[in-house]
């Protein structure tokens, strides 16, 4: 599984990135996970705010950081 972070050093980009690790070990999910930093590929996924997670190329969200619950949620239907 290919995950993306996009946003730049703003707290809920880190907010995000944290909680999807968190979740990842406690689901016992195996997955890529980086950080986009760089505007113009974030907006290449038609992002215009951030953050915004990317899970196999597909945009799950963007402009807020959900809370764990949701994280979860979204990698258990995955």
């Amino acid at each position: 599984m290919e995950i993306k972070i996009l946003g730049g050093c703003c707290k809920n980009c880190e907010t995000l990135l944290k909680t999807v690790n968190e979740v990842l070990e406690e689901l016992q999910i195996k997955g890529n996970v980086s950080k986009v930093t760089d505007f113009i590929e974030i907006a290449k996924y038609g992002v215009m705010k951030t953050p915004g997670l990317v899970i196999d190329n597909k945009v799950i969200f963007s402009g807020r950081v959900p809370d764990k619950k949701e994280i979860k949620e979204i990698f258990q239907g995955k």
